[in-house]
């Protein structure tokens, strides 16, 4: 396991403070504000430590509210919203410096037969042929106006081993492209013992939805990203559906496109799929998106 890996672990790894109370604490990001995938990583786990082990996590739906302060800790308060016969509910909201900056309503389930189908998954090239994160964002530094942006990028992924399949916005800045992208992505490194469950891994994945799913609003219209400067934005809002068990270790197809950008939002939705061609989650998200004046 890598050490930025295992950095990541501890990040998820909450300080219970009193009953269904949690703080964590963040990392730096690539904007100066708290990566919102983190916060909902943060918050799903919050919301599994009051759940009973054999309920898993099958949705979660969230609103980003407030940017969150990297320097500061977070607070988490979990309400015990219902617990059934086969469901159980959570609400969790997340606050900085007196406000709530994010809230999120998740479901657990008991597992159960029923009814099964779902839809095939799309083409796409064997990761271990793509070029990892080190060996590909070098190539674009020209195209940041910061220095350091390329440095920043690697270090807010270094836990994760992503691999783009086309190349990414800030790749192809001025060449409007059809609004698809597709990444792999695995954690860079094996889970295993106490830590190996399955609220983990579904953590982990909530944690890498947030990263590229508006990827594919800015290729629709040639821009490179917040990186780039050529867009300014945040996520609105965030909803992801588990459908069948997976591993954040082992390879995972995020097939993300956009059917719609307006009023200064634009939407994307994916499914991420194991490298076997299980349909594992469902994820919708929508952000801002503006051009700079």
């Amino acid at each position: 396991m890598s050490q930025a890996l295992e950095s990541l672990l501890d990040l998820l790894d909450l300080e219970r403070i009193e009953q269904d109370i949690f703080r964590g604490q963040s990392r730096s990001a690539v904007v100066p504000r708290v990566f919102g995938g983190q916060v909902a990583a943060q918050a799903l786990v919050a919301a599994g430590r009051t759940v009973p082990e054999d309920r898993l996590a099958h949705s979660l739906h969230a609103y980003f509210l407030r940017a969150g302060d990297p320097g500061a800790p977070i607070v988490y308060t979990v309400d015990r919203i219902r617990d059934g016969r086969s469901f159980t509910t959570r609400r969790v909201v997340a606050v900085q410096h007196g406000q709530p900056i994010f809230h999120l309503s998740a479901s657990f389930q008991t597992y159960e037969e029923g009814m099964d189908h779902q839809a095939a998954m799309p083409p796409a090239p064997d990761p271990e042929t793509l070029p990892t994160a080190a060996e590909m964002l070098p190539r674009y530094a020209d195209v940041f106006r910061e220095p350091g942006v390329v440095e920043r990028l690697l270090e807010a992924r270094e836990a994760v081993d992503l691999r783009y399949v086309d190349a990414p916005p800030f790749g192809s800045v001025g060449e409007a492209r059809e609004p698809r992208s597709q990444v792999w992505f695995r954690t860079n490194g094996k889970l295993g013992g106490a830590i190996d469950e399955p609220l983990l891994h579904v953590c982990l994945a909530t944690y890498v939805s947030d990263m590229t799913l508006l990827d594919s609003v800015l290729l629709a219209h040639g821009r490179g990203g917040w990186a780039i400067g050529d867009v300014v934005g945040a996520s609105l809002d965030h909803a992801m559906w588990f459908h069948r068990p997976f591993r954040a270790d082992e390879w995972l197809l995020y097939d993300q496109e956009s059917p719609s950008a307006s009023g200064g939002r634009g939407l994307g939705q994916a499914r991420i799929y194991t490298q076997d061609g299980r349909l594992a989650i469902s994820v919708i998200q929508e952000g801002v998106v503006r051009i700079p004046r």
